[in-house]
Protein backbone atom coordinates (compact mmCIF):
# COMPACT_ATOMS: atom_id res chain seq x y z
CA UNK A 1 0.00 0.00 0.00
CA UNK A 2 2.53 2.26 1.11
CA UNK A 3 4.87 1.66 -2.50
CA UNK A 4 1.62 2.40 -4.35
CA UNK A 5 0.83 5.78 -2.15
CA UNK A 6 4.43 6.65 -3.68
CA UNK A 7 3.69 6.05 -6.68
CA UNK A 8 0.64 7.88 -6.80
CA UNK A 9 2.33 10.81 -5.30
CA UNK A 10 5.39 11.38 -7.45
CA UNK A 11 2.62 11.52 -10.65
CA UNK A 12 0.77 14.03 -8.49
CA UNK A 13 3.69 16.05 -7.89
CA UNK A 14 4.50 16.75 -11.45
CA UNK A 15 1.60 18.67 -10.90
CA UNK A 16 3.44 21.69 -8.89
CA UNK A 17 4.98 24.15 -10.15
CA UNK A 18 7.58 25.54 -7.88
CA UNK A 19 9.12 28.02 -10.50
CA UNK A 20 6.18 29.41 -10.93
CA UNK A 21 5.13 30.64 -7.58
CA UNK A 22 8.85 31.48 -7.49
CA UNK A 23 8.03 34.14 -10.03
CA UNK A 24 4.57 35.30 -8.90
CA UNK A 25 6.25 35.88 -5.49
CA UNK A 26 9.15 38.01 -7.50
CA UNK A 27 6.53 39.92 -9.19
CA UNK A 28 7.48 43.89 -8.95
CA UNK A 29 5.35 45.54 -6.46
CA UNK A 30 4.88 49.09 -6.18
CA UNK A 31 2.81 50.70 -3.44
CA UNK A 32 1.78 53.86 -3.31
CA UNK A 33 1.44 55.75 0.13
CA UNK A 34 -0.73 59.12 0.79
CA UNK A 35 -1.06 61.49 3.59
CA UNK A 36 -1.27 64.91 4.48
CA UNK A 37 2.42 65.35 5.84
CA UNK A 38 5.36 64.18 5.95
CA UNK A 39 5.30 63.26 9.28
CA UNK A 40 1.93 60.58 8.39
CA UNK A 41 4.29 59.42 5.45
CA UNK A 42 6.99 58.72 7.97
CA UNK A 43 4.54 56.71 10.19
CA UNK A 44 3.61 54.53 7.33
CA UNK A 45 6.94 54.41 5.68
CA UNK A 46 8.65 52.93 9.42
CA UNK A 47 5.68 50.57 9.72
CA UNK A 48 5.73 49.11 6.18
CA UNK A 49 9.79 49.33 6.56
CA UNK A 50 10.78 48.98 10.00
CA UNK A 51 13.86 51.23 11.79
CA UNK A 52 15.82 47.87 12.14
CA UNK A 53 16.07 46.54 9.11
CA UNK A 54 19.45 46.10 7.13
CA UNK A 55 20.18 48.62 4.75
CA UNK A 56 19.84 46.30 2.12
CA UNK A 57 16.12 45.25 3.40
CA UNK A 58 15.49 49.37 3.68
CA UNK A 59 16.53 49.79 0.04
CA UNK A 60 14.40 46.38 -0.79
CA UNK A 61 11.22 48.29 0.83
CA UNK A 62 11.82 51.73 -0.67
CA UNK A 63 11.46 50.75 -4.04
CA UNK A 64 8.37 49.14 -3.25
CA UNK A 65 6.84 52.59 -0.99
CA UNK A 66 6.22 55.20 -3.24
CA UNK A 67 5.17 59.00 -1.45
CA UNK A 68 1.81 59.78 -3.36
CA UNK A 69 1.53 56.84 -4.99
CA UNK A 70 0.89 57.50 -8.90
CA UNK A 71 -0.46 55.33 -11.96
CA UNK A 72 2.03 52.53 -12.26
CA UNK A 73 1.20 51.80 -8.62
CA UNK A 74 -0.51 48.68 -7.70
CA UNK A 75 -2.54 49.64 -4.65
CA UNK A 76 -2.60 52.73 -2.91
CA UNK A 77 -2.58 53.46 0.85
CA UNK A 78 -4.36 56.59 2.45
CA UNK A 79 -3.34 57.84 5.67
CA UNK A 80 -6.61 57.81 8.11
CA UNK A 81 -6.32 61.12 8.25
CA UNK A 82 -7.32 61.34 4.61
CA UNK A 83 -10.92 60.53 3.14
CA UNK A 84 -9.88 57.45 0.36
CA UNK A 85 -11.35 57.16 -2.69
CA UNK A 86 -12.73 53.54 -3.40
CA UNK A 87 -10.70 50.52 -4.28
CA UNK A 88 -7.95 51.89 -2.34
CA UNK A 89 -7.36 51.49 1.85
CA UNK A 90 -6.39 52.93 5.29
CA UNK A 91 -3.59 52.82 7.34
CA UNK A 92 -4.91 53.74 10.90
CA UNK A 93 -1.39 54.07 13.01
CA UNK A 94 -3.15 52.80 15.95
CA UNK A 95 -4.19 49.54 14.29
CA UNK A 96 -1.68 49.40 11.18
CA UNK A 97 -2.46 45.36 10.91
CA UNK A 98 -5.67 46.03 10.02
CA UNK A 99 -4.53 47.54 6.68
CA UNK A 100 -2.27 44.55 5.83
CA UNK A 101 -5.37 42.45 6.54
CA UNK A 102 -7.69 44.05 4.07
CA UNK A 103 -5.35 43.90 1.53
CA UNK A 104 -4.38 39.86 1.79
CA UNK A 105 -8.51 39.94 2.08
CA UNK A 106 -8.91 42.25 -1.06
CA UNK A 107 -6.10 41.48 -2.75
CA UNK A 108 -5.08 37.61 -2.44
CA UNK A 109 -3.46 37.90 -6.25
CA UNK A 110 -0.67 40.26 -4.78
CA UNK A 111 -0.35 38.14 -1.33
CA UNK A 112 3.12 36.25 -2.47
CA UNK A 113 5.05 39.21 -3.59
CA UNK A 114 3.29 41.46 -0.53
CA UNK A 115 4.32 38.71 1.93
CA UNK A 116 7.89 38.13 0.35
CA UNK A 117 9.07 42.34 0.25
CA UNK A 118 7.11 43.83 2.68
CA UNK A 119 7.75 41.70 5.86
CA UNK A 120 4.70 43.36 7.96
CA UNK A 121 2.65 41.12 5.41
CA UNK A 122 4.53 37.56 5.98
CA UNK A 123 3.20 36.39 9.30
CA UNK A 124 -0.14 37.16 8.30
CA UNK A 125 -0.37 35.79 4.57
CA UNK A 126 1.77 32.56 6.35
CA UNK A 127 -1.27 32.17 8.58
CA UNK A 128 -3.84 32.60 5.53
CA UNK A 129 -1.90 29.92 3.68
CA UNK A 130 -1.59 27.20 6.01
CA UNK A 131 -5.71 27.72 7.04
CA UNK A 132 -6.92 27.55 3.23
CA UNK A 133 -4.83 24.82 2.43
CA UNK A 134 -5.77 22.91 5.86
CA UNK A 135 -9.37 23.81 4.64
CA UNK A 136 -8.87 21.86 1.03
CA UNK A 137 -7.53 18.84 2.64
CA UNK A 138 -10.39 18.47 4.82
CA UNK A 139 -12.75 19.45 1.85
CA UNK A 140 -10.74 16.70 0.05
CA UNK A 141 -11.48 13.87 2.64
CA UNK A 142 -15.46 15.00 2.61
CA UNK A 143 -15.31 14.61 -0.87
CA UNK A 144 -13.79 11.24 -1.67
CA UNK A 145 -15.76 9.68 1.22
CA UNK A 146 -19.44 11.25 0.07
CA UNK A 147 -19.00 11.74 -3.61
CA UNK A 148 -22.97 11.70 -3.86
CA UNK A 149 -22.95 15.26 -1.70
CA UNK A 150 -20.17 16.86 -2.69
CA UNK A 151 -21.48 18.27 -6.62
CA UNK A 152 -18.20 19.37 -8.20
CA UNK A 153 -14.30 19.88 -7.52
CA UNK A 154 -15.45 24.03 -7.16
CA UNK A 155 -13.70 24.19 -3.31
CA UNK A 156 -10.25 23.04 -4.97
CA UNK A 157 -10.44 25.09 -8.21
CA UNK A 158 -6.76 24.10 -8.89
CA UNK A 159 -6.65 20.42 -8.55
CA UNK A 160 -6.66 18.10 -11.82
CA UNK A 161 -7.57 14.89 -12.04
CA UNK A 162 -7.96 12.26 -9.95
CA UNK A 163 -6.69 10.68 -7.25
CA UNK A 164 -7.30 7.19 -5.38
CA UNK A 165 -5.28 8.22 -2.22
CA UNK A 166 -5.95 10.17 0.37
CA UNK A 167 -2.81 10.21 1.68
CA UNK A 168 -1.39 11.62 -2.22
CA UNK A 169 -3.62 14.27 -2.30
CA UNK A 170 -3.10 15.32 1.38
CA UNK A 171 0.63 15.12 1.18
CA UNK A 172 1.22 16.50 -2.46
CA UNK A 173 -1.34 19.69 -1.10
CA UNK A 174 0.91 20.14 2.11
CA UNK A 175 4.14 20.12 -0.28
CA UNK A 176 2.29 22.65 -2.46
CA UNK A 177 1.76 24.61 1.39
CA UNK A 178 5.61 24.74 1.80
CA UNK A 179 6.29 25.76 -1.46
CA UNK A 180 4.01 28.72 -0.89
CA UNK A 181 5.03 29.45 2.81
CA UNK A 182 8.85 30.00 1.66
CA UNK A 183 7.81 32.17 -1.83
CA UNK A 184 6.29 34.56 1.55
CA UNK A 185 9.14 34.43 3.57
CA UNK A 186 11.58 35.59 1.08
CA UNK A 187 13.20 31.79 0.88
CA UNK A 188 14.37 29.37 -1.86
CA UNK A 189 11.89 27.58 -3.15
CA UNK A 190 11.70 24.18 -4.71
CA UNK A 191 12.02 20.46 -4.94
CA UNK A 192 15.89 20.35 -4.56
CA UNK A 193 16.01 23.34 -2.30
CA UNK A 194 13.27 21.79 0.25
CA UNK A 195 14.45 18.46 -0.27
CA UNK A 196 14.24 18.18 3.85
CA UNK A 197 11.36 19.63 4.36
CA UNK A 198 9.21 17.45 1.19
CA UNK A 199 11.06 14.23 3.32
CA UNK A 200 9.79 15.49 6.40
CA UNK A 201 5.94 15.71 5.06
CA UNK A 202 6.13 12.54 3.49
CA UNK A 203 7.66 10.71 6.22
CA UNK A 204 4.79 12.18 8.58
CA UNK A 205 2.04 11.02 6.04
CA UNK A 206 1.71 7.95 6.73
CA UNK A 207 1.23 8.62 10.37
CA UNK A 208 -1.55 10.95 10.05
CA UNK A 209 -3.47 8.33 7.63
CA UNK A 210 -3.10 6.05 10.59
CA UNK A 211 -4.50 7.75 12.25
CA UNK A 212 -7.70 8.94 10.63
CA UNK A 213 -8.24 5.23 9.29
CA UNK A 214 -8.78 4.63 13.20
CA UNK A 215 -10.38 7.29 13.91
CA UNK A 216 -13.07 6.21 10.78
CA UNK A 217 -12.80 2.51 11.88
CA UNK A 218 -14.10 3.52 15.22
CA UNK A 219 -17.04 5.24 15.06
CA UNK A 220 -19.64 3.35 12.48
CA UNK A 221 -21.81 4.57 9.63
CA UNK A 222 -20.17 6.97 8.54
CA UNK A 223 -20.05 8.70 11.59
CA UNK A 224 -15.92 8.91 11.84
CA UNK A 225 -15.99 11.60 8.59
CA UNK A 226 -15.81 14.22 10.46
CA UNK A 227 -13.16 13.22 12.31
CA UNK A 228 -11.03 11.84 9.39
CA UNK A 229 -11.62 15.37 8.00
CA UNK A 230 -10.86 17.07 11.33
CA UNK A 231 -6.93 15.11 11.08
CA UNK A 232 -6.79 16.21 7.99
CA UNK A 233 -6.63 19.43 8.93
CA UNK A 234 -5.41 19.26 12.08
CA UNK A 235 -2.07 17.88 10.68
CA UNK A 236 -1.94 20.28 7.84
CA UNK A 237 -2.24 23.39 10.17
CA UNK A 238 0.20 21.70 12.48
CA UNK A 239 3.01 21.00 9.41
CA UNK A 240 2.29 24.65 8.42
CA UNK A 241 3.05 26.13 11.47
CA UNK A 242 5.90 24.64 11.84
CA UNK A 243 7.40 25.53 8.60
CA UNK A 244 6.55 29.19 9.16
CA UNK A 245 8.58 29.01 12.07
CA UNK A 246 11.26 27.44 10.13
CA UNK A 247 11.30 29.91 7.68
CA UNK A 248 11.11 32.73 10.01
CA UNK A 249 13.64 31.75 12.72
CA UNK A 250 15.73 29.36 11.30
CA UNK A 251 14.35 26.18 13.33
CA UNK A 252 10.83 24.49 13.21
CA UNK A 253 8.92 22.34 16.17
CA UNK A 254 10.19 20.19 18.17
CA UNK A 255 7.75 16.83 18.09
CA UNK A 256 6.10 17.94 21.62
CA UNK A 257 5.13 21.27 19.95
CA UNK A 258 4.09 19.77 16.78
CA UNK A 259 1.71 16.91 18.73
CA UNK A 260 0.62 20.04 20.89
CA UNK A 261 -0.59 22.45 17.87
CA UNK A 262 -1.89 19.41 16.29
CA UNK A 263 -4.16 18.85 19.31
CA UNK A 264 -5.07 22.65 19.36
CA UNK A 265 -5.86 22.45 15.99
CA UNK A 266 -7.85 19.50 16.59
CA UNK A 267 -11.26 20.51 17.53
CA UNK A 268 -11.20 23.26 15.07
CA UNK A 269 -10.62 21.07 12.24
CA UNK A 270 -14.02 18.97 13.30
CA UNK A 271 -15.99 22.24 13.46
CA UNK A 272 -14.92 22.93 10.52
CA UNK A 273 -15.86 19.72 8.74
CA UNK A 274 -18.71 19.69 10.26
CA UNK A 275 -19.69 23.38 8.73
CA UNK A 276 -18.21 21.88 5.47
CA UNK A 277 -20.29 19.10 5.55
CA UNK A 278 -23.55 20.49 6.47
CA UNK A 279 -23.15 23.30 3.91
CA UNK A 280 -22.19 20.62 0.92
CA UNK A 281 -25.34 18.95 1.95
CA UNK A 282 -27.55 21.80 2.24
CA UNK A 283 -26.39 22.64 -1.39
CA UNK A 284 -26.95 19.01 -2.70
CA UNK A 285 -30.20 18.90 -1.52
CA UNK A 286 -31.16 22.40 -2.88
Amino acid sequence: MAVAVLRQLKQALTTLKPKELRQQAERPLQVGLIAASDEELGEMEQFFAPPDFSPDRRAQASRVLVRGGGPECDLRIYHTSLLRPPQTFSFDPEAPVDCVRAILRNREDLMLPFARQLSPFRRPAACRIIRAIAKENAVFCLATALPDVVPSWTMIPWAVGEFTSDTAFLTMNQIRMAFMLAAASDRLIGYREQSSEIASIVAGAFGWRALARELVGKIPFGGGLIPKAGVAYAATFAVGMSLERLYRLGYGFTREERKTAYEEALENGKQIAGMLLSGLRHRKAS
